[in-house]
């Protein structure tokens, strides 16, 4: 009988965006910035000769580096995230993530101070 993990690493970071579209009085489309808590998620077996689904480390450094890509910009500046939703957000780290860990399963985006979450499965 096979044994599925999940292993989920996080980070943060801060960015601003708008949203270029809707009525003239939204206030979402004024420049505004977010804290903004990434998660990663792989699932699958252990395997090699530490027993590891994916090494931690190397999950943590891919994350925090496609998280610095976005800290402290305009997110509608970055290409995919013209239109900066939390889903936008979730597929841009899923297109980053994925070629280097295949057994990712989920992204989670997280606006903490104002309750919002995002959860991709990929």
């Amino acid at each position: 009988m096979s044994q599925i993990f999940e292993v989920t690493k996080a980070t943060h970071f801060d960015a601003a965006h708008h949203f270029p579209m809707g009525p003239d009085n939204s206030p979402h489309r004024r420049v505004h910035g977010h804290s903004f808590l990434v998660e990663a998620t792989v699932r699958g077996e252990r395997t090699g000769d530490m027993g590891f689904v994916v090494d931690l480390t190397q999950l943590e450094a891919g994350l925090k580096a496609a998280a610095a890509e976005l800290d402290h910009s305009l997110l509608n500046d970055h290409a995919g995230l013209e239109k900066p939703s939390l889903e936008a957000l979730c597929l841009w780290f899923a297109d980053r993530l994925k070629p280097a860990f295949p057994g990712l399963s989920k992204i989670t985006l997280i606006r903490p101070t104002i309750g919002e979450r995002c959860v991709l499965e990929v």
